[in-house]
């Protein structure tokens, strides 16, 4: 939508009107679900959409105070909702994601790396596979290709810097790639804690 458009339904949704908020809700939800729903695989069934439920419980309290555009409106719910999604992990006995993709893409048939570019994250497949990645390698892929948000909005979100993100995005992809291609990851490329990253510049 327009920078018009938004502001009036964000104006709107903030005096209490149900359908601008529904408006804003629908902008948003399928690309935060998709975002959950990877990161929680190995989580309790339904926790994604538990976690995006008391994400836009805490957006409706919020409202009224927030200030922004689109974007800043979209960053700032995906920042609340990755707190909750937390939340839910600390509250959760599970095993981290596993390292090692290998495993996990086994039965899996995909497509070769030269084809993924556009369509890559955009299928449910291809969600499932990148939430095979390192958790923080997956985020960086989901809010960078699946989300949209750009370099420094997606710093943000992760509290991160800007250079960090882009390093652990280029591993990541680099990662996805040699999946695809039948090749074992580099070891370098399967870093993902956030020690393991350098800042670049």
């Amino acid at each position: 939508m327009d920078t018009d458009e938004f502001a009036s339904l964000l104006a709107r949704a903030q005096a209490g009107d149900e359908g601008a908020f529904t408006a804003l809700f629908r902008a948003v939800q399928p690309a935060l679900l998709r975002y959950l729903r990877t990161l929680t695989h190995n989580l309790a069934d339904g926790t994604a959409d538990d976690v995006a439920a008391e994400t836009w419980v805490q957006v409706v309290r919020g409202l009224v105070r927030f200030r922004g555009d689109e974007q800043g409106f979209r960053a700032w719910v995906f920042t609340i909702a990755r707190a909750r999604l937390t939340d839910a992990r600390r509250r959760s006995d599970r095993l981290p994601v596993p390292q090692d993709v290998e495993p996990a893409l086994a039965e899996v048939a995909v497509p070769s790396a030269a084809d993924t570019v556009e369509v890559l994250f955009t299928t449910e497949r291809a969600l499932a596979l990148i939430g095979t990645l390192p958790r923080t390698q997956a985020e960086v892929v989901l809010l960078r290709y699946v989300a949209g948000f750009d370099v420094a909005e997606t710093a943000r979100i992760l509290g991160q810097r800007a250079g960090t993100v882009r390093v652990i995005a280029h591993r990541a992809l680099r990662r996805l790639e040699a999946v695809l291609d039948g090749s074992r990851p580099d070891p370098a490329v399967t870093e993902s804690g956030p020690d393991s990253v350098r800042e670049v510049t």
